[in-house]
């Protein structure tokens, strides 16, 4: 009896996390808009199945690839970039299932470059993130929508880049200098509520 249970609830749970992941084409909708317009229809994407897991959910014809919004959380996230950001990125999928987050998943992945483990390009490639409070895929437009560039230039320092290491909205400022995992941020202006 215990195991039919078991299953009997295992199932439900399947199908609960089912029902909350929309279909491919709301999900490639909404993650080819943090790309630029011109890069989107060609974009690969990268969704979730059924049951949640990450998967391809379409072949791209350029070098992009978008990453569609996590139907377990509430607030509406999406990302693009090139493909030879693809090593760090995949990684970082890999060590946020193993539960690792924020600036230790970062170090984690700052010291697999340095050490040769994890490739990183060797010329700026661009991620592109765009953040919000929903997606509505009849009209297709973000709620509270938020578009920020990351532009990773390996070993760039304050001096190779003229730029500061103090954030800064609206003006690009320098994270993580003189590492290999250093890059560009530019955040616009946050709207006003």
């Amino acid at each position: 009896m215990k195991t039919t249970l078991g299953i009997s609830t295992l199932l439900f749970a399947s199908l609960a996390i089912a029902a909350d992941v929309p279909p491919p084409e709301v999900q490639i909708a909404g993650a080819v808009l943090a790309a630029p317009a011109e890069l989107r229809e060609g974009a690969a994407v990268i969704g979730y199945n059924p049951h949640g897991a990450q998967v391809k959910i379409r072949e791209g014809k350029n070098e992009m690839i978008c990453l569609a919004s996590d139907p377990a959380k509430t607030a509406f996230n999406v990302a693009c970039y090139h493909k030879d950001l693809e090593p760090f990125m995949a990684r970082g999928r890999e060590l946020t299932a193993q539960k690792l987050t924020g600036a230790k998943r970062t170090e984690t992945r700052f010291k697999e470059i340095e050490e040769g483990k994890l490739a990183m390009p060797r010329e700026p490639r661009t991620l592109y993130v765009l953040t919000g409070t929903s997606f509505d895929p009849a009209t297709g437009k973000v709620e509270g929508s938020y578009l920020r560039w990351v532009i990773y230039v390996p070993f760039a320092t304050p001096q190779s880049t003229g730029l500061s290491t103090k954030a800064s909205d609206g003006a690009p400022w320098l994270m993580s200098p003189g590492t290999a995992g250093a890059h560009i941020m530019i955040n616009p202006p946050k709207p006003k509520m």
